[in-house]
């Protein structure tokens, strides 16, 4: 047996691979499980500096496994959803407060719960052959992995609500004009080097400033002016005690390029 998540370390940039090509990379309850603890473990780690999310083969992943949850049906729990708070919420969570970039690396199609894993990530790189899908109410379901935050602001409300309501598929260009895409490589094979590419630069640069801008930004869509501010005040306090913004300073300062330590 395959291990379900595959996991990459080149130099700061860790590579995350959704591992079950032939269910599309769909998320069974080992999958799941493999992703909320390897993302518990990255949030600590501090020679993590980047994080890049892809699935095996030519697709990222067609959300839900309908197959597993047809037999969770059938077995007459009256809580069939229950994967909802044991494993997408912690999933969501984490990948959402990562304090360290993350990239969707995002070949072939992204549905569902899917789709949702993208809409975390931080930056999303597709190919031609990308389509993103809101598969959720197609069998009978609100969405969940985050989407009803994600998605309205990436693309507002009302498109939110379109493309939930009516599950239409987005293609490349049209995810990269509504933001769903934040670049769009020329070739499929090139989506994940392209994203690993990218990674390798964040990861050369000031993760703790990165996971402050992050925490910033968060805070800033859901809260108000003072905590907006509060937490940009914590945040330069946290960021101005690193190693990072002493010697980036300093060179600054002499005319040089600074090179950054992740601390």
């Amino acid at each position: 047996m395959s291990d379900p998540l595959l996991v990459d370390r080149t130099e700061g940039v860790v590579t995350l691979t959704l591992n079950r090509p032939r269910a599309l990379n769909s998320l069974d309850v080992d999958l799941k499980v493999a992703l909320r603890e390897t993302l518990d473990e990255l949030t600590a780690d501090p020679a993590c500096r980047a994080v890049v999310l892809t699935g095996a083969g030519g697709n990222f992943c067609a959300g839900q496994d309908l197959r597993e949850h047809v037999a969770v049906l059938g077995s007459g729990t009256d809580t069939p959803l229950a994967t909802v708070g044991e494993h997408y919420n912690p999933i969501v969570r984490a990948l959402a407060g990562l304090p360290k970039p993350v990239i969707a690396a995002v070949r072939g199609t992204a549905a569902g719960a899917g789709a949702g894993l993208a809409f975390l990530a931080d930056l999303r790189i597709g190919g031609p052959g990308t389509v993103f899908a809101m598969a959720f109410a197609k069998v009978g379901l609100g969405a969940d992995t985050g989407v009803s935050w994600t998605l309205p602001r990436l693309v507002g409300h009302a498109k939110a609500l379109e493309l939930l309501m009516l599950g239409t598929p987005v293609r490349a260009d049209e995810a990269q004009r509504l933001g769903l895409l934040t670049r769009l490589s020329a070739d499929d094979d090139a989506v994940l080097p392209d994203a690993q590419e990218l990674a390798a630069r964040l990861a050369a640069g000031p993760t703790v400033a990165y996971g402050g801008i992050k925490r910033e930004l968060a805070a800033a869509l859901s809260g108000s002016l003072d905590e907006a501010l509060a937490v940009e005040a914590q945040v330069q306090h946290d960021c101005g005690r690193t190693e990072d913004h002493r010697t980036a300073t300093e060179a600054f300062t002499a005319k040089q390029r600074p090179v950054f330590r992740g601390r």
